[in-house]
């Protein structure tokens, strides 16, 4: 089995978060980068099939160079080898492209990503990816096991769980409680020094460009009403808050 992984190098979440030049340019500086935490998700339940069945896990970035210490760690954790497009990544539509492009040269059986990033938290990408690949795409995927070659999933419903069964190849999007996170170990960090992380030009060029970026407002003012007072509580909803 051959399965991708599209993985996203994004701020902590912890990052103190700033823009220069008039707020149309993220500030990198003194920002630590993760693996999109969904990416992770499906990272693990990637190298858990391949545990499983045989086959390999590749990872697939589309970032600059300064992605490759999170490349590097996907590969630490059980990746067989990594590919990064070497670009910014616009918008979902360019990163979709550039991943189909991979995906329809090696003809992968399964596309793994995690539903969304956490950065612009578009949740379209693996979507996208399946209708420029003709394949079907499901998300969010709770559930992932494989018999031959049929997929057996749970994905999150409104108001519920809904299990299904399709044939491979599939892209699917990821969520908890697919698998648990991994953390790499000594050997996995030393061997992914040597593992092969290949450099590729992208194809095409990005759609849309960012005008301006703006911090969420900062959070109002808490009042505390007695239990009691629930009088008060509702006038204030009303004439303050505005939501009844």
């Amino acid at each position: 089995m051959k399965i991708l992984v599209c993985v996203t190098s994004v701020p902590d979440t912890t990052a103190k978060i700033s823009f220069t030049d008039g707020d149309t340019k993220f500030n990198k500086a003194g920002v630590t980068y993760i693996t999109g935490p969904y990416d992770d998700y499906a990272l693990s339940r990637a190298v858990e099939l391949k545990e499983q069945h045989g086959g390999t896990v590749t990872v697939l970035n589309v970032g600059e160079a300064d992605a490759e210490p999170v490349i590097r760690k996907c590969l630490a954790i059980g990746a067989d080898d990594a590919i990064r497009v070497n670009c910014e990544a616009t918008d979902s539509y360019f990163v979709a492209t550039q991943i189909a492009n991979i995906a329809s040269q090696e003809k992968y059986d399964l596309i793994l990503m995690g539903r969304e990033s956490i950065d612009f938290n578009s949740g379209v990408v693996h979507g996208l990816v399946a209708e420029l690949l003709g394949i079907p795409s499901l998300s969010p995927v709770m559930k992932l096991d494989i018999e031959g070659s049929t997929a057996k999933i749970t994905r999150e419903i409104e108001g519920g769980k809904e299990d299904l069964e399709a044939s491979l190849p599939l892209v699917f999007g990821c969520q908890e409680p697919i698998a648990e996170w991994k953390i790499p170990n000594m050997r996995g960090i030393m061997t992914a020094r040597t593992k092969p992380l290949k450099v590729v030009e992208p194809v095409g060029e990005g759609l849309t460009s960012t005008d301006k970026y703006e911090l969420p407002a900062p959070k109002g003012a808490c009042k505390m009403i007695l239990a009691e007072n629930a009088e008060e509580l509702i006038t204030l909803l009303k004439t303050e808050a505005k939501v009844l």
